[in-house]
């Protein structure tokens, strides 16, 4: 992390609040990269301090994201992905991952986050035969999201919705059976076609120090993010069928190899498939 705190920050936009944190720069941060701000390291650094555990999740999470792509993409034959909620450019993003298995995916990514939007023009690098595009719209009105969406993709096929790590900035899990989530999730369901897949991770509640970690980011200004027990999150898969292993902790998920050793973590992941 600290080698990090030379690089310098880029430029601010009009659009970019740069007097509060935002979760995708502080993701960024953590994993590595140089889009964010002092704001951003500075509550990025807060959290670590409380919650270790915060960095590791990080980078083991994108590795579940390839191992994802890598699955739907190549046993399972998915070539259109929607990826709502895509952060900050990194390592083997959603389009090169499936990409690779086979050049002529189409991905969609879908995000509201100005920082993002600027670096539209790299996420919509793609392989000649297959597309790369993007949705600049918010997860609280799926509807839009679907309708636009629906000009990108063909519906008529299987398609793999993928929520990574953003239901949290949904709703309150607290508040009427976490009701604005659920319906949320429930509506890109219904849009998603037979044969189609739905693939999340959350981190869970279930640790104390990134219960307060989290707790103190909410106080900062930026957008609230609440964490989820494993049964709540595991509703968001109703009336679908997990696959197997079913919904498990982040790194037992079909794992592979990966640089950050079997230390468990407070995050559950699975994908399902729409009959």
């Amino acid at each position: 992390m600290t080698e990090n705190s030379a690089v310098p920050s880029p430029a601010p936009s009009p659009k970019i609040d740069t007097t509060v944190p935002v979760s995708a720069r502080i993701w960024n941060y953590w994993m590595g990269g140089k889009d964010y701000y002092p704001v951003d390291q500075e509550a990025g650094d807060q959290f670590v301090a409380i919650y270790p555990g915060i960095a590791y999740m990080a980078r083991a999470s994108r590795y579940f994201i390839a191992r994802v792509v890598r699955y739907l993409g190549g046993e399972v034959g998915i070539r259109q992905f929607l990826d709502i909620g895509t952060g900050l450019p990194s390592h083997d993003n959603t389009h090169e991952v499936a990409q690779r298995v086979a050049p002529e995916s189409r991905i969609v990514y879908v995000a509201n986050d100005p920082l993002v939007l600027s670096h539209a023009r790299a996420l919509l690098t793609s392989t000649p035969e297959g597309t790369t595009d993007y949705i600049d719209a918010d997860l609280n009105d799926p509807d839009t999201i679907v309708k636009i969406a629906q000009t990108k993709l063909d519906f008529t096929q299987p398609i793999a919705i993928m929520l990574m790590g953003i239901l949290g900035h949904l709703g309150n899990p607290e508040e009427k059976d976490d009701y604005v989530a659920r319906s949320v999730v429930d509506r890109l369901k219904t849009a998603l076609p037979p044969g189609g897949y739905l693939a999340l991770y959350e981190a869970t509640n279930t640790v104390a120090a990134h219960n307060e970690a989290i707790r103190l980011y909410n106080e900062s200004g930026a957008v609230p993010y609440h964490l989820r027990s494993s049964e709540q999150i595991g509703r968001f898969f109703g009336g679908l069928e997990l696959v197997d292993p079913g919904m498990v902790e982040i790194t037992q998920w079909r794992p592979d190899n990966n640089p950050f050793g079997a230390e468990g973590i407070n995050a559950w992941r699975g994908v399902a498939r729409k009959p």
